[in-house]
């Protein structure tokens, strides 16, 4: 007994690895083999989805990039005033601006268009537009002949774009045999030209195709980011720091607390569904306005903007609190004049991120009516609206085959704000984060 006693106190001597056996070499090669493996299998990963984002990027400017283009047929217009069916001296006269504004466009339109045969009726039905512009631009035209270029139909667009595939049959490629008669026409005879697409930077939209724009979606966005920004920016900064800096330690502050982290992963349509319940149904606020888009997409982002400014504030080293609590300052002031502008980079990071995720959202504004079909840009917070992300839904769902490239020019227009904004949050962060 006493010989086991001993044994079992005595420690055990370990015995020295011997690392050139077989087996501790085979060991040491499975390990090395796993790694590589395992690296392997990340870079595979990264390939694969590298090349489905390269994919989705080459399509969206594939299909895109001609939608920023706009064909436009010349024609030479007489601005004959029986035929725009105004008095000559009228337009001498204080009141010649609403004189011109109820002439007969569309008239002088269908007169100048017969200038180009069997293809007359290939023009835009808009094309008028740009015959009352130029002649508000310019009074005196009436009595003269101005040679113009104005939008042609969608399908004349395409077709000069090469977006129809002319060897299919003519029951599957999309367009009419006339149609293509008549764009060979214009083409031969030089009375078509491609351009730049301005309607599609300025213009709202429309059910043409050719006239519809982003601009009225674009002024739209920016108006509820405004709203966006001036209620979730300040709210969220002082309730991150009263919960960093003076929320006492207890259940109500876990309670908080718990709250935010939950808001911040509830879906954004709830978001749209309190939107409508509250500020539609019970406040009265105008529907489909960048007023209500704003203050949902405000309650939606504020999580993000709370939680990303309380960590910038706890990054914030407390001997910068200590000394200014050490000069005499009260505990506000050093919460807002010290360590609350230490962390402003991180704080800006976080809104911009949380911005950047409202810039894309549809699923709220769906609910509160923002998918209105608006053909004119908003005129301020209450005026109805509709935003990029919807714009794009609307004219994805449309049948016409012109908004296809609308649909992926809007998409880029969309990508390249949501880039720029991302990169202005990463070089905030790396320009003026400070490394305690």
């Amino acid at each position: 007994m006493a010989t086991i006693a001993a044994s079992a106190a005595a420690p055990l001597e370990r015995q020295p690895t011997d690392w050139a056996s077989p087996e501790m070499q085979g060991r040491i090669a499975a390990r090395y083999r796993a790694e590589r493996n395992f690296r392997r299998l990340g870079a595979g990963a990264l390939m694969v989805a590298a090349g489905f984002l390269a994919f989705l990027l080459f399509t969206i400017v594939r299909d895109g990039w001609t939608g920023f283009l706009r064909t436009e047929a010349r024609v030479e217009v007489m601005f004959d005033a029986a035929t725009l069916g105004v008095d000559s001296a009228a337009l001498r006269g204080p009141g010649a601006q609403a004189v011109l504004a109820r002439a007969d466009y569309v008239a002088l339109m269908d007169k100048a268009a017969l200038q180009l045969g069997p293809a007359s009726d290939m023009l835009s039905d808009a094309a008028w537009l740009a015959l009352r512009d130029r002649l508000v631009a310019d009074p005196t035209l009436i009595g003269r002949t101005e040679t113009l270029w104005v939008p042609v139909r969608s399908s004349i667009d395409l077709l000069a774009k090469g977006k129809y595939d002319l060897d299919a049959p003519a029951d599957s490629r999309g367009v009419t045999d006339r149609e293509v008669s008549d764009w060979r026409w214009l083409d031969s005879q030089g009375r078509l030209r491609t351009v730049f697409n301005q309607a599609f930077i300025g213009n709202a939209d429309s059910t043409e195709p050719e006239l519809a724009g982003i601009g009225g979606a674009a002024l739209g966005s920016l108006f509820t980011l405004f709203v966006t920004i001036a209620i979730a920016f300040p709210l969220g900064v002082f309730s991150a720091a009263w919960l960093e800096e003076f929320a006492p330690r207890g259940r109500l502050a876990d309670i908080i607390e718990l709250s935010i982290n939950n808001l911040a992963a509830v879906p954004s349509i709830i978001f749209g569904l309190l939107g409508l319940a509250f500020f539609l149904n019970y406040a009265g606020l105008p529907r489909s306005s960048p007023l209500v888009g704003g203050i949902t997409l405000a309650l939606m982002i504020m999580p993000v903007i709370v939680i990303a400014a309380r960590v910038a504030i706890q990054a914030v080293p407390p001997s910068i609190r200590d000394a200014a609590l050490g000069i005499g300052a009260s505990p506000i002031q050093v919460v807002f004049q010290h360590v609350v502008p230490l962390a402003l980079p991180g704080i800006m990071t976080g809104t911009i991120i949380g911005i950047s995720r409202a810039l894309g959202e549809t699923a709220p504004l769906l609910l509160i009516g923002m998918r209105a079909f608006v053909t004119d840009t908003p005129q301020g917070l209450t005026a109805p609206a509709t935003v990029l992300p919807m714009q794009v839904f609307l004219w994805s769902d449309d049948v016409q085959r012109g908004f296809v490239e609308k649909t992926s020019a809007a998409i880029m227009v969309l990508l390249f704000i949501l880039i720029l904004m991302n990169s202005v949050a990463i070089y905030l962060r790396n320009r003026f984060e400070r490394r305690w």
